[in-house]
């Protein structure tokens, strides 16, 4: 069946799905508006880009934690609920975080909490999109998603850019606090509640790393997952990257946005373009396309050529990430889906945090844009062998009995 089959605007249509694409439109926007405060924040008070990719990489660390020792409560509990109080909690801390004059460490510690609760909210979010939209609309679902996130990071980085070259950064986070109490109150409102997938007598029959481990291609799923340690290097080391350019914080909000723009045109293209056999295809390879663009990064090119770079990475690495999130779900069953997905997006949002702090510290030894470029190379020599290894797998890729 050709992929252009369900479009975006009949998945919209869904009233439950549009309810939260919404409220991630708004909590996606005020995150990246909030990582852009951060990164000046931090950059402008210690000139060291290892503390500056610290303070990122404090903003997908933490999510390790709370993914995977909390991503069950998406199957022990609705999953509108575990999505409604991560949200609110989300919201007190960041409101916390936004207090003119909190120091440096505390809030770091506040940054942790906040992102310990995105482990929950995204597992149960994800877990939940398949009771939303039947198997055709979920891989267009997923894009939709996509997207909407990237444009959200798009209007936070470049506006955030913007924002904190003009006012204080504590009130970005305060817009972030809003975005998460609203997001919580549409999804309250528009996302029917239902029961949760396993009772709370149930016995846990497998760990979240059991049920990814026991199925081979579901671990080289999260292999592919961890090339994102790998190309999240300019996003990390934009503010760096930017004062090698001679340029300010403006440029650090475009180079933070040219990777999501970039994810935006891939999404759309690999889901209406691409045959579903051709997705599964390409799954692995699509993360060797991903680093070459960063390897011309050691030539230290000029703003908008880096973000053309930048924004071709974006594009083939949202190719897989989409296929490995519609696939994972096909393979886990529902009582483990919170579980499961939860692991991988931990898996990948742990490898941005570990990539943000090595990039950072690569690059006060070598500088931005040669850590960049280092980067890309490495991402590529460790997906060739993953390429090899899923073509040999994803014949076997299928529902999950």
């Amino acid at each position: 069946m050709a992929a252009g089959a369900v479009t975006f605007r009949s998945v919209l249509a869904v009233g439950e799905f549009r309810a939260l694409w919404f409220a991630e439109l708004l909590s996606q926007a005020g995150d990246q508006l909030a990582r852009v405060a951060l990164s000046v924040l931090v950059y402008q008070r210690t000139n060291s880009a290892a503390l500056t990719g610290l303070t990122f990489a404090l903003t997908y660390l933490p999510t390790m934690i709370g993914g995977i020792l909390l991503a069950g409560l998406g199957d022990r509990f609705p999953r509108r609920t575990v999505l409604v109080v991560s949200d609110v909690l989300r919201a007190v801390l960041v409101a916390a975080m936004a207090v003119p004059g909190v120091p440096l460490w505390l809030l770091c510690l506040l940054l942790t909490a906040v992102v310990m609760a995105n482990g929950p909210f995204k597992a149960a979010q994800l877990a939940l999109l398949p009771d939303i939209l039947d198997e055709q609309r979920y891989v267009v679902g997923l894009a939709v998603r996509n997207v909407t996130v990237q444009s959200s990071q798009v209007a936070g980085f470049a506006g955030g850019g913007l924002l904190v070259s003009l006012l204080d950064p504590y009130l970005a986070l305060g817009l972030d606090a809003a975005t998460f109490a609203l997001s919580a109150l549409i999804i309250q409102l528009g996302v029917r509640w239902r029961p949760a997938a396993r009772s709370a007598a149930d016995p846990v029959r497998l760990t979240a790393f059991g049920l990814v481990w026991r199925d081979p291609r579901l671990r080289l799923i999260a292999s592919v997952s961890w090339l994102s340690l790998f190309y999240i290097a300019p996003e990390s080391l934009a503010a760096p990257y930017a004062a090698e350019l001679g340029l300010g914080a403006l440029a650090v909000g475009l180079i933070m946005a040219s990777h999501p723009v970039g994810s935006i045109v891939g999404a759309y293209v690999f889901t209406r373009y691409v045959s579903e056999a051709n997705r599964l295809r390409t799954l692995a390879l699509m993360g060797v396309l991903a680093g070459i663009p960063l390897v011309f990064c050691l030539f230290r090119p000029e703003l908008g050529t880096s973000m053309i770079l930048f924004g071709l990475t974006g594009a083939f690495s949202t190719a897989y990430t989409i296929q490995c999130a519609a696939t994972a779900t096909r393979l886990l069953p529902d009582s483990g889906r919170a579980q499961g997905i939860g692991l991988l997006a931990t898996a990948a949002l742990t490898a941005q945090g570990i990539g943000a702090l090595l990039a950072g510290a690569l690059a006060d030894l070598s500088g931005a844009s040669r850590a960049v470029a280092f980067c890309g190379a490495a991402g590529v020599t460790v997906a060739l062998p993953l390429t090899y290894a899923w073509a040999r797998q994803r014949h076997t890729v299928g529902p999950r009995t």
